[in-house]
């Protein structure tokens, strides 16, 4: 990626805030018909696809869970077609987050808590003709899982959790039904 350093400073930006809409459009722009998120494997199976509509769906996966998304950059690299961000991302959790096994089924659910978080990731992107083909990440998820309370649990949280998680099982096996 041959751009100013400040156009790939705004493309990162884009690129990761974009996660906080539902606009098709936009990640139509930012992302390649092929790209692959490396990251999907633990989220809904329609993530885990390729493409603008694949990185679309792990959006809504996010924004069901979290408010007030957003990334702040701090850092970027690039090196060839490769593009680095170090970024904050913060929001509140107002709805119940899932996380999934591998195989796509429901692993365990974190009920909402209406807390906040801000927690730092770098975010790599491998960009080909001005748009991300591939994406990965690290995440300070333990640092998210403090903040909202997830980790340590109380025992009533860990009560709600198994309920949550018992509820989102059952309703994904109706729906594969």
């Amino acid at each position: 990626m041959t751009q100013p350093a400040t156009d790939v400073r705004e493309f990162c930006h884009r690129a990761l805030n974009n996660v906080s809409t539902d606009d098709l459009a936009g990640f139509q722009e930012l992302f390649h018909p092929e790209a692959v998120n490396r990251e999907a494997v633990h989220e809904p199976e329609d993530c885990r696809g390729v493409g603008p509509e694949a990185f679309q769906a792990s959006a809504r996966w996010l924004t069901t869970a979290f408010s007030d998304l957003q990334w702040e950059v701090h850092d970027v690299v690039a090196n060839g077609d490769l593009v680095v961000a170090h970024a904050t991302m913060s929001g509140r959790q107002t709805g119940p987050f899932v996380a999934y096994r591998a195989d796509a089924r429901v692993e365990v659910v974190f009920p909402a808590r209406g807390r906040t978080f801000a927690v730092t990731q770098t975010h790599w992107f491998r960009v080909v003709g001005g748009a991300v083909i591939e994406h990965w990440a690290n995440r300070d998820d333990l640092g998210m899982g403090q903040q909202l309370g997830w980790t340590p649990p109380s025992p009533v949280y860990l009560a709600r959790m198994a309920v949550a998680t018992r509820a989102a099982r059952t309703a994904a096996a109706r729906a594969g039904a």
